[in-house]
């Protein structure tokens, strides 16, 4: 079974990546020509034309780049050439729009500053290429359930060097 999306890439203006996600391994030189290309691509492009590049040449054939420009950041998915480009758009949309809820009003700071979340954000969205979930209600839910995992998480680590303490 192919993967329907091959990486996911958040580039700002200036071609610095603040996001990278491949889901096929790819040696890390090769990885960082792929991000120069895309961004090479896709930032020279204009407004006026669709969102989308097919057969791009550091991908393999039957790829296509789908995109989205959010403020100063591309956001980038490839995908399998046989794939719907509305439906990524909409993809890369409620992968925004789910960065936008959690960050209130998301700004390339967050993804610098808090890589783990945005990593966890995305994970809810896709997951080894394929897409988990698209309904934007249901990946705020598992967020915040694994915000306050983690909150119950140090709360007890807390507790148990406390009472380490008072026994000592």
């Amino acid at each position: 079974v192919g993967r329907m999306i091959k990486g996911i890439l958040v580039i700002n203006n200036h071609g610095k990546p603040r996001l990278t996600k491949f889901y096929e391994h790819i040696p890390v030189e090769r990885q960082q020509a792929m991000i120069k290309e895309c961004f090479m691509l896709i930032s020279k492009r204009s407004d006026r034309v669709c969102n989308f590049l097919e057969d791009v040449g550091a991908w393999s054939k039957d790829t296509k780049l789908v995109y989205r420009v959010y403020a100063t950041l591309y956001f980038i998915f490839v995908v399998d050439g046989s794939e719907s480009e509305l439906g990524i758009l909409d993809l890369i949309h409620v992968f925004v729009e789910s960065l936008d809820h959690v960050f209130e009003n998301v700004c390339e700071l967050d993804l610098i500053f808090h890589t783990d979340k945005v990593h966890h954000i995305l994970d809810e969205v896709v997951m080894g290429g394929m897409v988990l979930e698209t309904n934007l209600q249901e990946i705020l839910t598992a967020v915040k359930e694994q915000e306050e995992l983690e909150t119950k998480g140090s709360k007890m680590a807390q507790a148990k060097y406390k009472l380490k303490q008072q026994l000592r």
